[in-house]
């Protein structure tokens, strides 16, 4: 019997995809590297496949080599898998097609991912998978992570049977890290359907010294395009294979799979084709607008390639007059986008009107109001190459949207996290505790930022006695949860919060600070939407009990006793399970200091009442491009908006302007300690930390907040200039590589960890700001020194590289060693 489990799309697929493979060849690529992890992970812990055997997890230092693995394994008899994406992807093309040419049961699991095109983007689309439709592999889409569990078995038993190989492909990101809670088929039950006589003739085909062959050869014009046309037939029978095994796991699972599933009404008039996660938003759609009296419906692809015209057709209701195929990608210059041209040529019916729309591009919120748009679309007269999800003011392809449309039940509970690990970390144990718990429906998708090192993470979290469908962002919270307060002045979070919910914000602030902290536009809401709103410091009972800033566990127990989603004292019980499970590998003092953090998170959480009286605050920002998408309000922008920049061009320094605060703890100059050695600039990743030589009337024009901080350089020959070391608070990372950098001066360093707070209070920030705009180098040492080059500006600083990074502090002193001529020098 299936088991039920709540997991996320990587996971669904790679426990299945263990089961059915021998070897391993990897490579990690953001959004597909957890399941190379999973399968690793597994095969250290002993995990047998469907052989009896671990896999065996080879890791090669780059997408090709990992492919040429893949490649070589198969030759040699092994049911080989890979896991990859986007531009992951393209490198292993080359070997994709001697795979496909030599009908090799490869299998490869793809996380749909954008391609580097104008910009380099890590976020999900089908970009990746339609460059390799032309490789000979066949492809498996999947729309769901139950889908993932499901369609990845059906690719490696198909791949067997056909002895060709397939590609199993879903949404990055979307479906990818999307945490549901599906049913998953056993390994004894997966087993039970593997062909292994033809697992035996794959085997007998491999290249062995008892029995030589030669592959690979040379061929010419007067054989190669027949021994293309001969594996015709192999590729012929792969729809009925793969409609053959699907009917297999249906009797497993309970589904309907079929390489082409029809949704909504039996006499459709406009239906929609899609494939991958949206398909799950137009049923839901589908099922709102057809209990209002109309007729619409979904044609769900699964087998993408071969395209199997009589599999189509066979769920093609007869009724319909209009269809729009949405595509999520760009292919410049084509007459429409790949499954739009795939439709029109297998239906072919001049009774039926076919237009192509794209959505969804970078993973793309695309939500029940779009989908609706693009039904009322078909309605009228609709046209080819439409868009949804943005306002294409320049060539006007975008369809118009309702926004004020939303699709939800009265039992779902919304939740919304703002945050970072602590955030994540809460919500995704309370995704997971709830789905054990109780019979409740849980999804929980996080919208990542690309920011390695303090990127914003959107927690989007839905609890509900239905299934849930809604693939697309929480748009109607009953709960949002923000961890850091700095977000309050940086973000729109709380405008989509329900009437009578709940805010909770982790400060270090008191209730009489938060009030005079917050906006008033924010203070405003909370009172006229009666919004209940706690303040934690989960950073000080953290630390009380010894974990730093690991706030996960206090963030998750708040969050459990205010939202009443489930009995706060018996998922308290089974928190503590879960955290010894987590935990006890590192050691009991670990997993007690987690226990007392859930014991005694409810009573640092306070209620602040917001006071009806308070006076507006005007606050007026200059907006830019840039300073738009820092506050991530860059799904508003126009099509027009970037009319300036079509090669994806911008200005340098940019991130100058982020200023994130994203470490609670930062640095602290202590002049009487230091040495001015400038090597805690020199070893800053990010270039927070800098060093100024101030002459006299520099000095003179300085406010007294830097002046007060200036000393007297140790150099003789620099008497009448003043030095200083200035650090960007609002920018560090918090690493601590500067301090342990620092020598200090008698075994005290000139540099200490603290609360950014208190530097904040210390002006500390502005007498960054102000150096950093007013102050040069004057070329008073000599530049052969490496403190010399400390008093350059650097052109490369606040990188969102991992904190501590190794290689951003390279980068940054080869920008300060060279001239504005670096491309020349490095010739």
């Amino acid at each position: 019997m299936p088991k039920i489990k709540t997991i996320d799309g990587n996971e669904a697929c790679s426990y299945t995809s263990y089961i059915f493979t021998e070897v391993a060849g990897i490579y990690p690529i953001t959004p597909s590297s957890t399941m190379a992890e999973n399968v690793d992970s597994w095969s250290n812990e002993g995990m047998l496949n469907a052989f009896g055997d671990r896999v065996k997890v080879i890791e090669m230092q780059s997408e090709a080599g990992a492919a040429g693995l893949v490649h070589g394994s198969l030759q040699a008899g092994c049911l080989t898998t890979t896991y990859t994406a986007s531009q992951g992807l393209l490198l292993m093309i080359p070997n994709m097609y001697k795979m496909a040419g030599e009908m090799l049961p490869a299998v490869m699991h793809v996380s749909g991912r954008s391609l580097s095109t104008h910009a380099l983007s890590i976020m999900g689309d089908h970009q990746d998978i339609y460059a390799t439709r032309q490789t000979g592999f066949s492809m498996l889409a999947s729309s769901s992570v139950q889908d993932a569990a499901n369609l990845s078995a059906a690719a490696h038993l198909s791949a067997i049977k056909a002895s060709l190989p397939f590609m199993h492909f879903f949404d990055g990101f979307r479906t990818s890290h999307e945490l549901q809670k599906i049913s998953v088929l056993e390994k004894d039950e997966l087993t039970s359907l593997i062909d292994y006589e033809a697992i035996n003739k794959f085997r007998s085909r491999s290249l062995n010294p008892s029995r030589p062959l030669t592959r690979g050869t040379s061929q010419g014009d007067d054989i190669y395009f027949q021994a293309t046309e001969v594996r015709n037939k192999f590729y012929d029978a792969v729809p009925d294979i793969v409609n053959d095994y699907m009917q297999k796991i249906n009797k497993l699972a309970k589904t309907d799979y079929k390489p082409f599933n029809y949704y909504g009404h039996p006499k459709a008039k406009h239906i929609i084709v899609a494939m991958g996660s949206v398909c799950e938003t137009i049923k839901e759609t589908i099922d709102y607008l057809n209990g209002k009296g109309d007729k619409l419906g979904l044609i769900e692809v699964h087998l993408y390639r071969p395209f199997s015209s009589k599999y189509l057709l066979d769920v093609l209701p007869k009724s319909v007059e209009k269809i729009a195929v949405l595509d999520r990608t760009k292919e410049q210059g084509s007459i429409g986008e790949p499954l739009f041209l795939d439709i029109i040529s297998a239906i072919n019916n001049s009774n039926i009107t076919i237009v192509g729309g794209r959505y969804g591009l970078s993973s793309k919120n695309t939500n029940a109001a779009q989908i609706k748009a693009v039904y009322d679309f078909l309605k009228g007269k609709a046209h080819h190459n439409f868009t949804i999800g943005i306002n294409d003011d320049v060539t006007n392809l975008s369809l118009s949207v309702d926004d004020s449309f939303k699709i939800s039940t009265s039992d779902e509970f919304q939740l919304y996290g703002y945050g970072s690990d602590g955030m994540v970390g809460a919500a995704k144990s309370i995704i997971k505790l709830v789905g054990d718990m109780t019979d409740k429906n849980v999804q929980g998708y996080f919208q990542y930022d690309s920011k390695k090192s303090g990127g914003v993470t959107l927690s989007h979290l839905r609890f509900s006695d239905k299934p849930i469908r809604s693939t697309y962002y929480v748009e109607s919270p009953r709960l949002i949860v923000c961890t850091k307060d700095s977000y309050l002045d940086d973000f729109d979070m709380l405008s989509k919060i329900k009437n009578n919910g709940i805010f909770i914000l982790n400060t270090i602030k008191s209730t009489d600070e938060i009030l005079q902290f917050m906006p008033s536009n924010i203070k405003k809401l909370l009172l006229e939407r009666n919004i209940k709103f706690y303040i934690i410091n989960a950073y000080l009972l953290a630390h009380k009990v010894g974990l730093k800033n690991k706030i996960s566990s206090v963030m998750e127990s708040v969050i459990v006793s205010t939202s009443n989603i489930v009995d706060s004292k018996l998922a308290k019980e089974k928190m503590k399970e879960l955290i010894y499970e987590k935990f006890s590998k590192k050691g009991q003092d670990v997993v007690e200091a987690n226990y007392k953090l859930l014991d005694d998170a409810d009573t640092y959480l306070k209620e602040v009442i917001i006071p009806s009286n308070f006076e507006d605050d005007v606050i007026s920002k200059k907006d830019t491009l840039v300073s738009i998408m820092n506050r991530r309000d860059g799904d508003n922008l126009p099509v027009s908006a970037f009319l300036d920049r079509p090669d994806g061009t911008f200005e340098a320094g940019t991130t100058s302007s982020e200023k994130r605060n994203i470490s609670d703890t930062v640095p602290r100059w202590i002049s009487s300690n230091c040495i001015q050695c400038n090597r805690c600039s020199l070893v800053c990743p990010h270039g927070v930390i800098r060093p100024f030589l101030l002459n006299q009337e520099e000095y003179d024009q300085a406010p007294d907040y830097v002046k007060n901080r200036c000393i007297k350089p140790l150099e003789k020959n620099l008497s009448d200039y003043y030095y200083i070391i200035s650090i960007s608070i609002d920018d560090c990372t918090g690493c601590g590589v500067c301090i342990k950098e620092c020598p200090g001066k008698g075994g005290q360093k000139a540099l200490i960890p603290t609360e950014y707070s208190e530097e904040r209070k210390n002006n500390e920030q502005a007498i960054a700001d102000y150096l950093f705009d007013n102050i040069k180098d004057k070329g008073l040492i000599n530049s052969n020194l490496m403190k010399a080059t400390q008093f350059k500006k650097p052109k490369f600083a606040f990188s969102s590289a991992c904190a501590g990074c190794g290689e951003t502090a390279y980068i940054k002193l080869l920008t300060q060693i060279s001239t504005n001529k670096m491309v020349n020098i490095l010739k």
